[in-house]
């Protein structure tokens, strides 16, 4: 990769699959699902706390309502959960897409770690689903 950081080339909004598509410039494709996307937000609101309180209630529950374009460097998605204060720079998407398989398990060992009636809900990426107890 260049000094530069990649642009995107091509952004498509997969709603019935719950996937955010971002191509970019210098060739990488990265497929985001929503929840990914909700649960590694960028918002102040929620730095550093990337644990339950996120989880989604339900599958519906990590739809993205609508996507806003941000000036020519970001996208702000508003999920169906009421979260939209999240900033997606281009730079933040390509660098959540080279570290998602890593990151995604990160997620869910802390998920598994937490206590067992915090680990209702299910994951609406369809990866894992957890069932209540």
């Amino acid at each position: 990769m260049s000094s530069r950081s990649p642009s995107p080339s091509n952004v498509v909004l997969h709603t019935a699959s719950r996937v955010l598509e971002v191509e970019f410039d210098d060739g990488a494709s990265f497929r985001l699902p929503f929840e990914f996307l909700r649960v590694y937000s960028p918002s102040a609101t929620c730095a550093g706390t990337v644990l339950v309180r996120r989880r989604c209630r339900s599958a519906s529950g990590c739809d993205d309502q609508r996507t806003a374009a941000v000036g020519h460097y970001a996208i702000q998605p508003s999920f169906s959960d009421g979260h939209e204060s999240g900033i997606y720079s281009w730079e933040y998407l390509y660098e959540l897409g080279q570290n998602q398989e890593r990151m995604w398990a990160e997620y869910l060992q802390r998920l598994e770690a937490a206590a067992p009636a915090a680990r209702r809900w299910c994951v609406c990426a369809g990866r894992t689903r957890l069932q209540p107890h």
